[in-house]
């Protein structure tokens, strides 16, 4: 079904929790993203295609082979896409490996990936193959978390107690919840040169306050997504969790909350 322990679970709600999250962070996300010579994109780990969506319609002139490893998610995307209008030959959905990919050398003028490496045991294998199948001067675009900047005020220890075993559990499991600094790194050592990376922010107080309850709003979807893997796997018990609705609840209402996240993303040729 995978080649990675996804700590989110694949149900139907998670897969709506997905498409959500892709379109509450699309105005970040895709600040910085140009695909405006781009022809022929290879998405890895494009899941139920909420991304792929968005690329699509941002970009009216790519063709998009997105991939995925779970044929429950490539479900999902297909159905999804499928219902869309005007999108007909401009995708394709395989199941594969990003580690293997199974086309030829300089197929694609660009890549994108985004929330992919933190769950993968080897970055550097899906790094290689993704510059292996880019054109010369092809540009990879990386968007990947950096879980230890997550700040959220009033103080919530049991909060912080849920998010330290999450990413506990995510590490344990052979991912990398930090990989987002990383990234130059990564990407130097597979062969990527002209290598840019750029720290994206959430920072919501009171000068925001929509968008500060929107973002709390987001992030306890976000958490408790992962709560039956961590009750399963002994990382939490039912104290924890309860305490963290709680305080996810009370931080919502609170008229003077804070909430603070900073991501990564990477761009570079191959």
């Amino acid at each position: 079904m995978s080649d990675f322990p996804y700590l989110h679970g694949f149900s139907e709600k998670e897969q709506q929790r997905l498409r959500d999250q892709a379109t509450f962070l699309e105005w970040i996300v895709y600040q910085d993203v140009n695909l405006s010579t781009t022809k022929d994109l290879l998405e890895v780990g494009c899941g139920v295609g909420a991304q792929t969506e968005i690329l699509l319609r941002r970009f009216p002139h790519v063709h998009v082979t997105a991939i995925d490893l779970n044929p429950v998610q490539l479900g999902a995307a297909q159905k999804n896409l499928q219902s869309l209008p005007g999108l007909q030959n401009r995708w394709d959905l395989k199941q594969m490996s990003g580690s293997a990919l199974t086309f030829g050398d300089r197929t694609f003028d660009a890549s994108f990936l985004c929330w992919i490496l933190e769950h993968v045991p080897a970055p550097t294998e899906i790094l290689n193959e993704v510059k292996r199948v880019l054109c010369p001067g092809g540009e990879i675009f990386i968007t990947e978390v950096m879980n230890s900047s997550f700040f959220l005020d009033p103080y919530s220890p049991n909060v912080w107690k849920y998010w330290t075993a999450l990413n506990d559990y995510q590490f344990d499991q052979a991912g990398d919840p930090f990989v987002g600094v990383k990234l130059g790194n990564l990407l130097k050592s597979t062969g990527f040169h002209d290598i840019q990376t750029t720290v994206k922010t959430m920072h919501f107080d009171n000068r925001n306050a929509d968008q500060r309850k929107a973002a709390i709003d987001y992030w306890t979807e976000l958490m408790l997504s992962a709560a039956d893997s961590l009750i399963a796997a002994k990382y939490i018990d039912e104290a924890i969790l309860e305490g963290t609705k709680n305080e996810l609840a009370a931080v919502a209402l609170d008229p003077n909350a804070v909430f603070f996240y900073s991501f990564m993303q990477a761009r570079a040729k191959a």
